[in-house]
């Protein structure tokens, strides 16, 4: 469960991201976050994943408080979300099984649980047999599957996508698309922020919409009332 109430946030230099941002997403829910540049979307999903700290308001993730949160208790927070990048953030040196594998002795798993789980992981996002292959031996599209794969792969209850298809074509894009909604039909909470207006109106999900630091639009409705963006 993800609940922020009156969340505002002011960076150091006065900019005033967030004005009073309210919604709820419910566990297994998968929700678009959209708006233009400047809108607040960067600075939701840093408050969501513990890079931040709100400046007013009250937010919870997955049990956690956003505002009152120890050092101690943020890694803990943050086993519980997947994040997934525009950029893939792999490492080029490690081959896909050592991409996935650092991620889970991160967090403490056993050699046992390792190899269990990457296999099943991989046959999710459609990579068996590329274990031993390297980012750069891998398309764009292969590399953000392993991505994903790295954000499921310690089983978290939500993952938080940062514009995952901004550096693939439109068919590589939708094929990402339909992933994360596999993953989320499998009951975990799916959060996408995307300037990608044709990607929203193809998949009927709920969309939540920020302008200027607050929540202008919140439904099952499509991205074309946001037609003025860039």
């Amino acid at each position: 469960m993800i609940r922020l109430k009156d969340i505002e946030k002011t960076y150091e230099n006065g900019t005033q991201a967030l004005k009073g941002v309210s919604f709820e997403i419910a566990d297994g829910e998968f929700v678009f976050l959209v708006g233009p540049n400047g809108s607040g979307k960067s600075t939701v999903i840093k408050l969501l994943t513990g890079e931040l700290i709100p400046t007013g308001g009250r937010g919870m993730v997955n049990g956690f408080s956003l505002s009152h949160i120890s050092d101690r208790q943020i890694p803990h927070m943050r086993r519980t979300i997947g994040v997934i990048f525009q950029d893939f953030r792999l490492i080029g040196t490690k081959t896909v099984y050592e991409n996935l594998s650092l991620a889970m002795r991160a967090v403490g798993a056993s050699g046992k649980e390792i190899r269990s789980r990457i296999p099943y992981v991989l046959e999710l996002v459609g990579l068996s047999g590329k274990e031993k292959r390297y980012p750069d031996e891998l398309s764009g599209g292969e590399q953000q599957r392993v991505a994903i794969a790295r954000a499921l792969v310690n089983n978290p209850s939500t993952i938080v996508a940062d514009e995952p298809t901004g550096n693939l074509d439109p068919g590589r894009s939708l094929e990402i698309m339909t992933l994360l909604k596999r993953i989320n039909d499998l009951g975990t909470t799916v959060v996408v922020v995307t300037h990608e207006r044709e990607l929203v109106n193809h998949f009927d999900k709920r969309v939540i919409m920020l302008d200027a630091g607050r929540v202008v639009a919140d439904g099952a409705h499509t991205y074309e009332v946001a037609s003025h963006e860039a």
